[in-house]
């Protein structure tokens, strides 16, 4: 196949906020040339009825994800490190809301 010029841009994940104060879900995906391009095309996109009162943008190149197969190893509990461990530290005797 021949080298075929990239014609969509680059892909931008966006994350709305619906009110101020709540956390930011992910909306869904973009292609843009330039951050402008990309913030306008995710206003028409994801807030055209006025619903959202943020928006984020982030080039899907720069997320850092880990895969299913590195899930286990890396979130495994540090089972060397007993001082993160409740059961390591002895309760004084009328202590309340440690």
């Amino acid at each position: 196949m021949k080298n075929i010029p990239d014609s969509e841009g680059t892909l931008w994940e966006v994350f709305v906020q619906q009110k101020t104060g709540q956390p930011y879900r992910h909306a869904g995906s973009l292609h843009a040339f330039d951050k402008e391009m990309a913030l306008e095309n995710a206003r028409d996109l994801f807030a055209r009825r006025g619903e959202v009162s943020g928006l984020w943008l982030v080039p899907a190149s720069e997320i850092i994800a880990v895969q299913p197969d590195d899930f286990a190893p890396f979130f495994e509990a540090a089972d060397d490190k007993i001082y993160r461990h409740p059961t390591f530290y002895q309760m004084p005797e009328g202590a309340k809301n440690i």
